[in-house]
């Protein structure tokens, strides 16, 4: 290649900015992470704002580096895609998708609830005598479809959701023994796992969950009077004194896992840092998410244009507390904080925004195949069913232009491959197109990983051993 030969800077490949004295740089195709060096940082903003460039003008505006750092920074650019030959870059090529090795099958086993939260997203759901139920039969075929479409995982995960689960236990009890069984037989690992909003746990239900070392979350959204505001029985009454006394009793007999909180953040309150203080530090919850409201079909529920902004600055604050609990090596249980961290430190790239249909289904009462749990009673069309199997011809089409980006803004993102166009529901929801980005969240979520990586490489410096311990092999449950 001689000096004289033009190259393309490839300005969508980076994204690069300060944190205190050092430049760092995004590399957008890996999602990983480089603090520059003195000349990499002039041998980058010589590149900026240029389109083509060659070696030799290179040397020329930075004659006070030696030409050996210059060739060798502009050798790392080389590598990593930020400089390229012309007719050097492919386009993405994609190819048809045809085998979905599942991890995850998620059982609706009943669409009945005994609550009736105002911002509810679930179109099926139902009051307690209305529910439909999943049959078991259709249920072990559930399972037998992920142990068959699951050949390759050495473990597999099944997922009870409603309604509320807890509704239907025969029925979870009866698919537990199930699946153990048959992945004892097949040489498997299992794992169970299910969201409740706790009124109707039970000192036995606690046990016989511990004993089968089941995952679970509980809804929550707070304090009282925020939990209150929109998490409510059947007859519209508050829920917060139950469901703290059934959560105060699982935190204390459970053993098995870690019990996190989901909290659903509503138009009105978006104090997360009070909301964490009391699920985590009062209550003792392991964990605590936040899922902000944005699709409701209520307006009223949706979290307005300035509260998101409030939100995220609150979701900053309560960041910087994760960071000084790193540093002492503790996790402070800020989930969404923990799974960027996570994303970053494994250097994690995403061609899809999560697992549905691709790692997880979700089998509804009919049996019918849905994208993920948030599906289930939609008009979007299912991919088939616990009878036949999966509509892998459909189900590809639908994952291929997930993947395809050429006609939506994520194609030239920063962070394209850490969100991947964002909740295929919520696009659902907002623009009747699943496969639209959230294009409402779109800055802040830029916003939010530069944030990240600013705390990811100062727990990096100060104590890198928590990154590790806390982060390496960490498994995700839904």
């Amino acid at each position: 290649m001689s000096g004289s030969e033009q190259l393309i800077v490839s300005r969508a490949v980076f994204h690069d900015f300060d944190i205190r004295s050092d430049r760092v740089l995004l590399h957008v195709p890996s999602t990983s992470v480089f603090v520059l060096d003195p000349i990499a940082k002039d041998v980058l903003d010589c590149l900026k704002g240029e389109t083509l460039v060659t070696r030799d003008e290179i040397h020329r505006r930075l004659s006070s580096h030696t030409p050996e750092s210059i060739s060798g920074a502009v050798d790392d650019f080389f590598s990593l895609g930020i400089l390229e030959l012309p007719g050097g870059a492919q386009g993405q090529e994609f190819k048809e998708i045809r085998e979905f090795p599942l991890s995850t099958i998620v059982l609706n086993v009943n669409t009945g609830c005994n609550l009736s939260c105002t911002y509810c997203y679930k179109e099926d759901l139902d009051v307690p005598s209305a529910g439909k139920r999943l049959s078991l039969e259709k249920a072990i075929k559930g399972v037998e479809l992920l142990i068959s479409e699951g050949a390759s995982r050495d473990r597999i995960n099944v997922v009870f959701f409603g309604g509320e689960p807890l509704s239907n236990m025969e029925l979870i009890r009866q698919v537990t023994e199930y699946a153990e069984r048959r992945c004892s037989e097949e040489n498997k690992q299992i794992d169970f796992s299910l969201t409740t909003n706790a009124t109707l746990l039970t000192e036995e239900l606690i046990d016989y969950f511990d004993a089968h070392r089941f995952g679970i979350s509980i809804s929550m959204d707070g304090p009282e009077a925020v939990h209150d505001r929109r998490r409510l029985t059947v007859g519209g009454k508050g829920t917060y004194s139950v469901v703290r006394k059934k959560a105060k009793l699982l935190l204390e007999r459970y053993k098995s896992k870690p019990v996190g909180a989901r909290v659903t953040l509503t138009s009105g309150y978006t104090d997360v840092c009070e909301i964490h203080k009391h699920l985590k530090d009062e209550l003792g919850f392991a964990e605590v998410g936040f899922a902000p409201v944005t699709s409701n079909p209520v307006d009223v529920f949706n979290l307005s244009e300035s509260e998101l902004r409030s939100l995220f600055e609150s979701m900053k604050t309560l960041g910087r507390e994760y960071v000084s609990s790193a540093i002492r090596g503790v996790n402070n249980g800020f989930s969404n904080m923990h799974q960027l961290m996570s994303d970053l430190y494994e250097g994690r790239k995403k061609s899809l925004p999560c697992g549905a249909g691709v790692g997880l289904l979700a089998v509804d009462h009919k049996g019918e195949l849905n994208l993920c749990h948030r599906f289930t009673g939609s008009t979007l069309p299912t991919f088939g069913n616990v009878e036949s199997g999966i509509n892998k011809v459909e189900l590809g089409k639908f994952i291929e232009k997930a993947i395809d980006r050429t006609d939506r803004g994520c194609k030239s993102c920063r962070i394209q491959n850490l969100c991947s166009g964002g909740c295929y529901h919520e696009s659902y929801a907002n623009f009747s197109d699943p496969h639209s980005p959230v294009y409402h969240y779109c800055d802040l979520l830029r916003e939010w990983v530069d944030f990240g990586i600013e705390c990811y490489l100062e727990i990096l410096e100060k104590n890198p051993s928590f990154l590790h311990q806390h982060i390496s092999n960490r498994r995700v449950e839904l």
